[in-house]
């Protein structure tokens, strides 16, 4: 359910998700930047629409829109609920509902999982369903919460690696609007720009859902960091002309040998970085590490609807019957990875070993 105003007024422009009186608004990111409205993803179907049709998008923000509607299903679910046998099998298709939207994204499933894992822990417990249903959406707020505190720790290690005149190339959108309102790649180039660095800023298109020429480029201009627009095409040709200094993505699934599944192209950009000597750094919160797949190859990659390659503005481009391949994301294997900055410091191969050695310090 759209609406065209926000719900309150002084909220930052690039805040994707917002919680007003057990609402759940979302920036609708299929219309910037054209205009800025709101999603009421309150319901559940609802949500599950605004995930699998990217009104919210990029993994954090995911993560933490499932953990919210799933907790706002379970405010639902205990006020209609006839027994809590019958509260907690419900909730639990909720929760299969929700992790089914987006496969590919891992915070979807680790979050949403947090907010059932609760669940189950309460459920011998002497509270009321009303009582669990609380706890959970407050477990919920705590995780929206916990992104925008990792990923401005993120943004201040990975300044440490831009210079103070740096020309960076970023894809896709990895700022405040996937990330819960700061970002991981951006949340890098905001933190260095901050701190007086002088930047130039390629943004690639990101086709078929041009993320970078509407997403990055808009939020750029919001915190008043000029962007230069690219097509993806063009990367290459920029790194040869010795335009580049560095490029910093972000993730929506990481093995644990850091193989990294990001928007189709990066793999992209990790090749010809590397045939460039240019450094490639990926910036995500540890939860985008997915201590389960020991490599990238076990990745599900998430197949889209061909209309968002054949179609723009409504107008097909292509011959009618044309076969068409919609990979939403590519993996970058390790080797192309120079590093992965995260709220606990900056990872190095043999990732194996940093890797693990963070998501130990992170259960501690």
């Amino acid at each position: 359910m759209a609406i065209n105003s926000p719900p309150q007024s002084g909220t930052s422009k690039a805040e994707p998700i917002q919680v007003h009186d057990g609402q759940i608004m979302l920036i609708d990111q299929r219309k910037i930047p054209e205009t800025l409205e709101y999603f009421d993803a309150t319901a559940l179907d609802d949500m599950c629409f605004a995930i699998k049709e990217m009104v919210v998008r990029g993994a954090p923000a995911i993560g933490a829109a499932g953990a919210l509607g799933l907790a706002c299903e379970a405010r639902r679910l205990a006020l209609q609920a006839t027994s809590r046998h019958q509260f907690y099998n419900d909730l639990e298709a909720a929760n299969a509902a929700l992790q089914s939207t987006r496969p590919t994204a891992v915070n979807l499933s680790w979050d949403t999982n947090l907010v059932f894992g609760l669940a189950q822990k309460l459920r011998d417990t002497d509270l009321t369903l009303v009582h669990i249903a609380q706890k959970l959406f407050d477990c919920a707020r705590s995780i929206l919460e916990g992104y925008v505190t990792n990923c401005r720790l993120i943004g201040e290690y990975g300044a440490e690696l831009v210079g103070e005149k740096a020309s960076i190339l970023t894809h896709c959108n990895a700022g405040a609007l996937a990330t819960c309102g700061w970002g991981t790649a951006l949340g890098v180039i905001r933190a260095a720009h901050l701190r007086g660095c002088q930047l130039t800023v390629f943004v690639d298109e990101t086709r078929p859902r041009q993320q970078g020429s509407r997403l990055t480029a808009w939020e750029l201009l919001v915190d008043g960091i000029e962007p230069t627009l690219i097509t993806d095409t063009m990367a290459g040709y920029l790194m040869s002309q010795r335009k580049v200094d560095l490029i910093v993505t972000g993730a929506d699934r990481i093995a644990v040998n850091g193989d990294t599944a990001n928007k189709i192209g990066t793999y992209t950009l990790a090749v010809l970085a590397q045939a460039h000597s240019i450094p490639m750094y990926i910036a995500a919160p540890l939860s985008t590490i997915d201590p389960a797949l020991r490599t990238g190859e076990a990745i599900p990659i998430e197949q889209r609807d061909a209309s968002e390659v054949t179609i723009i503005n409504g107008k097909k481009i292509c011959p009618p019957g044309i076969k068409v391949l919609n990979p939403a994301f590519d993996v970058t294997p390790n080797r192309l990875i120079t590093a992965i900055i995260t709220e606990a410091g900056i990872l190095r191969a043999p990732y194996e070993e940093s890797i693990g050695q963070a998501l130990a310090s992170r259960t501690l």
